[in-house]
């Protein structure tokens, strides 16, 4: 049986799970019924997902809940490297492709292009689908500096006029691809990077954020103490009117 402790944070919706597993599972149960609810309303639907070692849980348990219509779900991802090879695993989509992508039958599957010629002009023709398809569901985590796609502390902005844009990459994020296992050392990190904004992640009615580990302490207190502001990029989700957090033992360790 799953242990849960659950609060609020402003308008921000918190679980605690004993786990990483019970936390993504029930993240997944949650999931599960919003998108079976918004189908029985609309023809389609449209969701966004993070690519991170913190979601693995969660996307085994998403793609093992039944009564999903996969046929008319429409998929994006939010970030994206900058010069990785088309055929890298640590690319974002290549990890979204090989854990859910390509498990169930989405209608559509949207990638941002890491390499492009022109990584603006990708931005824009990304910008424009998302615009198009209004994602309804954003599932997603938060890094260990407290970034939400990859809108580090030092290029996020709450009030950003863009939907996508090119981003350089902090140090402490980069070493967070080291400590996630991605790469071996943060010398084989890109320094650049694909993003959907800050603007763009909370626009959709339902936000889902699961953040597991012991690495990610530290920065599940700030977003729960710290001022609502852009230097810590993830309190954006206090303030957005239909957001859960999903924390396990090690990741809730500084709690109060």
């Amino acid at each position: 049986m799953i242990q849960e402790t659950e609060f609020k944070k402003d308008t921000l919706s918190v679980k605690l799970f004993s786990t990483r597993r019970e936390m993504g599972e029930d993240a997944a149960l949650q999931v599960a019924q919003t998108m079976r609810s918004l189908l029985a309303e609309r023809e389609n639907i449209r969701m966004i997902f993070a690519a991170a070692p913190s979601q693995n849980e969660f996307l085994e348990a998403l793609i093992a809940q039944p009564g999903i219509d996969w046929h008319r779900v429409i998929a994006f991802h939010m970030d994206e490297y900058i010069g990785l090879s088309a055929d890298a695993p640590q690319g974002f989509g290549n990890f979204l492709k090989e854990r859910i992508f390509s498990k169930v039958p989405f209608l559509e599957v949207h990638y941002l292009n890491g390499q492009a010629a022109d990584p603006q002009q990708e931005c824009i023709r990304y910008a424009e689908l998302l615009n198009r398809f209004q994602p309804e569901i954003v599932c997603m985590g938060i890094g260990e500096n407290t970034h939400i796609a990859f809108n580090d502390p030092h290029v996020a902005r709450f009030d950003d006029p863009q939907s996508v844009k090119v981003v350089d990459l902090d140090l402490q994020c980069r070493q967070q691809q080291v400590n996630d296992g991605c790469f071996t050392s943060i010398d084989e990190v890109p320094t650049h990077a694909l993003t959907l904004t800050v603007p763009t992640l909370m626009k959709p009615g339902f936000v889902f954020c699961m953040v597991p580990g012991t690495n990610k302490a530290q920065a599940v207190q700030s977003t729960l103490t710290q001022t609502v502001d852009q230097h810590y990029p993830s309190t954006a989700l206090r303030k957005h009117p239909n957001a859960v957090l999903f924390l396990d033992a090690a990741s809730a360790a500084l709690l109060q």
